[in-house]
């Protein structure tokens, strides 16, 4: 959403740790690479390179809207299922103080994956105070049936910190939490990232629980600019 996907695949440690300031231009575009999109502690590109490209549309009253595409692969050993995630969202963020907030909503839409129940969308409020940032995002339509995960009622909470090293290095620390809003909580987890990030580079280390369906330790290294 807006730089939170560019942070996503570029900066993850600013869009966790912070939320996003609304630029004074009317139009920006960013492009991003990484070797692995991670999103919320599972990778979304099968543990292979994705690139990303966005444009985003804000005024002076906190008010954006905007698109970004990425590509994606779902594959696993019965399918082949590569596409792109498409996103579409509009917000309001603003300062008050040493508080920062954002509110709107995104749709998360997955053509070409194979997958015609995946598509979703949500409402989210973000905050900050100083280097602490928060955020939590409720799913208010989906494709998929209502007990089953990404459906209607699930909710993401995350908690961040981030703050700057030594020789423009920066450093964010995000625990978040997935509940799905089905029958049982088999499907429920959580996930931690660290990114280490400097200039337009982020190094991510990522681990989620076993309910996420793996808890391997992912990697990426991401690259990302915006103009």
């Amino acid at each position: 959403m807006k730089t939170l996907k560019i942070s996503a695949l570029a900066a993850a440690v600013l869009a966790a740790s912070s939320v996003s300031h609304v630029a004074l231009a009317d139009v920006e575009s960013n492009f991003g690479a990484t070797s692995n999109y991670l999103w919320r502690g599972v990778t979304q590109s099968g543990n292979a390179p994705s690139l990303s490209g966005g444009i985003d549309y804000s005024d002076e009253s906190g008010f954006y809207a905007g698109t970004w595409v990425g590509t994606i692969d779902w594959t696993d050993e019965t399918s082949d299922d590569k596409g792109a995630e498409v996103d579409f969202y509009a917000g309001f963020g603003g300062e008050a103080g040493d508080f920062g907030y954002d509110v709107g909503y995104i749709y998360y839409y997955y053509p070409a994956t194979g997958y015609e129940d995946s598509n979703f969308g949500e409402i989210y409020l973000n905050g900050s105070f100083g280097d602490l940032g928060f955020g939590v995002a409720y799913t208010i339509n989906s494709d998929a049936d209502d007990d089953v995960p990404f459906g209607t009622g699930d909710l993401y909470y995350n908690v961040s910190y981030g703050f700057d090293l030594s020789n423009d290095y920066s450093l964010g620390l995000t625990y978040g939490y997935y509940d799905f809003d089905t029958p049982t909580s088999d499907s429920d987890y959580g996930h931690f990232q660290v990114d280490l990030g400097k200039g337009d580079f982020t190094l991510t280390i990522s681990k989620a629980d076993k309910e996420s369906g793996s808890d391997d330790t992912n990697f990426a290294v991401s690259w990302g600019t915006a103009f």
